[in-house]
């Protein structure tokens, strides 16, 4: 296999995958078929290309041989027919013959926004609604999709195997909802934006280019879903959230590459422009008046603004919005911030009290932010022995190297 040919496949599996998904499954009752095609298409693809040359226009031409492999798999001959006219469509964009590509077409429609909202359908269960659109989007495995949502890869796996299954036997079709059915699914179209937007953020100094586009395209989705859905305060909320999260990202390295937590951070990098444009989404956002998560965790990003005026950060009033975030959105990141907050306005024994709910999580003892804010929350309360336990226990658990060594420094400073 030719260097150039398979650098091409995964280059446009990572561009593209959710955009060839997203029609290949129009109007489709089979997700599981759907992947399947495209799969066959890529692996076409690395047979072909390395002997043939890669096409100019290669989105095209996978689309065009998951079509056909598509087709040719229903087994009805009336039932190809039925595909086949659902697809017509297909016709104009890419030709009825073998895809070469000089029958290349100019570009691909976008239909990400319809797949999700579709993967949001009320008859799956709420809790894979998000984790499909992920997988279905973007190709992740069930371990990212886990890890993300702090549940166990077995069970991610589990849910989103029955989730197709339902889609298959229940003939759920994938289009785009009526607009009053947009309510009822734009949760969980907010939530696995807002998942991809933080895959992007581990990516702090912008050197990977495949998560700097997922985090331009994630925004640009927060930004289009306000859009088209300006009564609803949770898309303004996220809208607001992520650009004042990405309004932050040159300040989370200094010069040095070394990490710098937002305590820390030099407010004059911080994107001016970036923040007063989520402030004004948060501002409409609350004006509806009906508050969620994304508008709270906005709300709590905003409040850090004052250090630009030269204040000192509000915990009590942080405090307080983490406990209304932890009642709209109860789970691990929600009770870890809210003691991390309480140890800032009331000190780090009430900090530890409220932490210590989490120990029973069964996600608490692989996760690095719980760790991390045990062995800040120990180390001032003068625990020292178990502070340097747990700041091992982070350590071992971090993947980003700057974190790690910022971790090692407050673990020799004990």
């Amino acid at each position: 296999m030719g260097p150039e040919a398979f650098s091409q496949a995964a280059q446009v599996a990572r561009r593209s995958y959710g955009r060839l998904l997203a029609f290949v499954a129009a109007g489709e009752r089979d997700l599981a078929a759907a992947e399947d095609a495209l799969a066959e298409a890529f692996e076409a693809a690395l047979r072909q290309w390395p002997s043939q040359g890669v096409p100019r226009q290669p989105e095209a031409w996978l689309l065009a041989v998951a079509r056909r492999r598509r087709v040719d798999g229903v087994g009805a001959a009336g039932a190809r027919g039925r595909l086949a006219d659902e697809w017509g469509s297909w016709g104009e964009l890419i030709g009825e013959d073998a895809p070469e590509p000089s029958e290349a077409p100019t570009g691909l429609p976008e239909r990400r926004l319809e797949l999700m909202l579709a993967c949001a359908h009320p008859a799956l269960d709420a809790s894979v609604r998000a984790p499909l659109i992920l997988q279905t989007l973007l190709g992740w495995d069930a371990a990212s999709i886990a890890s993300a949502f702090l549940v166990s890869p077995s069970a991610m796996a589990q849910r989103l195997v029955r989730a197709k299954a339902k889609i298959r036997h229940a003939r759920i079709p994938f289009a785009i909802p009526a607009a009053e059915q947009w309510p009822e699914r734009i949760g969980a179209v907010l939530d696995a934006i807002y998942a991809v937007f933080g895959d992007a953020w581990v990516d702090a100094a912008g050197a990977d280019p495949h998560r700097r586009n997922l985090a331009d395209e994630s925004i640009w989705f927060a930004q289009l879903v306000a859009f088209l859905c300006p009564q609803e305060p949770e898309a303004l909320g996220l809208y607001a959230l992520v650009l004042h999260t990405h309004a932050r990202r040159g300040a989370r390295r200094n010069a040095q590459g070394r990490y710098v937590p937002l305590s820390e951070q030099e407010t004059e990098r911080w994107d001016g422009a970036l923040i007063d444009e989520a402030e004004h989404a948060l501002r409409r956002a609350a004006a509806l008046g009906r508050m969620g998560r994304y508008q709270l965790e906005a709300a709590i990003q905003s409040a850090h603004n004052v250090r630009r005026q030269g204040q000192a950060v509000d915990w009590a009033a942080l405090e307080l919005l983490y406990g209304a975030l932890q009642s709209h959105a109860p789970g691990l990141a929600a009770t870890i911030n809210l003691a991390v907050a309480v140890s800032r306005s009331r000190g780090p024994v009430q900090g530890l009290s409220v932490l210590d709910a989490c120990a029973a999580h069964p996600m608490a003892a692989s996760h690095q932010p719980y760790w991390a804010a045990r062995a800040d929350l120990l180390a001032r309360a003068e625990r020292r022995e178990e502070a340097r336990e747990a700041y091992r226990r982070a350590i071992g658990l971090e993947r980003d190297g700057a974190v790690r060594g910022y971790l090692l420094e407050k673990l020799e400073a004990l």
